[in-house]
């Protein structure tokens, strides 16, 4: 497969895994505002947070307010990580490489593209906004489903598995930091009613909620954690994208199991077998914070090894690899 193919069919599947996850965060900070009692701008800047972009939104000189957040966030064309933007992205991606996906795939996200910019769309987005996010949700949906069953499950199929599993392990990691490094600072509001609602959120941010209940009975930081960090089996966990996308890169490079034939292998083996050999409480007693800021940076280190290994691209800066 062509480097330029397979760099397309790469950020295609990233940015559309991207903007379903800022439309989860949306919806589920929209819903919280109902429980929640506390000033708007406290509501709403963890989103900001959330994207690692705090410093951009503030040059913009916004508040941070449900109007200004939603806009930025969805259809700001001058964010790079706006739903827009995303779409927009994915769908020239797309465009460039038709002969490789289906027809399908890209008919799908080329209406999605063009439903978004109809003026309907944004009066839909604050007005109705929960019906508009979850409209949001499941097209991404849909595309993932059509990925997986309308074209062969060969080297483009395994690139974009492994870039929505990279970026479903950053945005899991980054919701989990805000709640517990910067959402609830003061510590007299830990296990309060404020709490839970506030670790639920973090739980239906990675549509987490029943399959945790099903696990476990109660509701705490420990657990939650451990759920969002370690489960083998729930899609949205780091430890389970991480392993499925190891499977899809040793799919590609068609080396054996537990071998490391280049940099992106070894990376990538070296941060699964920590996560296998690591516990929750391990992680509590040196700090969740420190422990998900390093997640962060090797998922952006291995984003960018996967750059130069397959695609032929250095990235300028780290930053630059995690948010192309």
């Amino acid at each position: 497969m062509l480097s330029r193919v397979a760099n397309s069919i790469y950020w295609m599947c990233r940015y559309i895994e991207r903007a379903e996850n800022v439309a989860r965060f949306i919806d589920v900070n929209l819903n919280l505002l109902l429980d929640m009692p506390t000033e708007e701008s406290e509501q709403w800047s963890p989103l900001i947070m959330t994207t690692g972009d705090q410093e951009l939104y503030e040059k913009k000189e916004q508040v941070y307010n449900a109007e200004e957040v939603i806009w930025f966030l969805t259809f700001d064309r001058e964010y790079p990580n706006s739903i827009l933007s995303c779409v927009a992205a994915a769908r020239e991606n797309a465009r460039s490489i038709r002969e490789t996906i289906s027809s399908e795939m890209w008919e799908h996200l080329n209406n999605f593209y063009l439903e978004l910019i109809k003026e309907e769309s944004i009066k839909m987005a604050l007005q109705d906004p929960n019906r508009f996010y979850n409209i949001i949700r499941m097209r991404s949906h849909l595309f993932t489903g059509l990925l997986d069953s309308t074209i062969s499950h060969g080297e483009a199929w395994n690139f974009a598995r492994i870039a929505m599993m990279m970026e479903r392990a950053d945005k899991t990691s980054r919701i989990l930091d805000v709640k517990y490094f910067m959402l609830l600072r003061q510590a007299d509001l830990v296990n309060t009613p404020i709490d839970n609602i506030q670790w639920l959120a973090v739980l239906n941010s990675a549509s987490a909620f029943e399959m945790y209940r099903k696990e476990k009975h109660r509701v705490t930081p420990r657990d939650v954690a451990d759920f969002l960090i370690f489960n083998k089996q729930f899609p949205r966990s780091i430890y389970h994208c991480i392993a499925k996308a190891q499977i899809c890169l040793h799919r590609i490079t068609e080396s054996p199991n537990g071998t490391a034939t280049n940099p992106v292998e070894r990376l990538l083996g070296r941060l699964k077998a920590d996560l296998e050999y690591t516990d929750i409480d391990e992680v509590i007693q040196s700090g969740l914070h420190e422990f998900l800021d390093d997640l962060q940076t090797r998922l952006n280190q291995i984003g960018g090894v996967i750059g130069t290994t397959f695609f032929n691209i250095k990235p300028v800066t780290a930053a630059t690899t995690s948010e192309q």
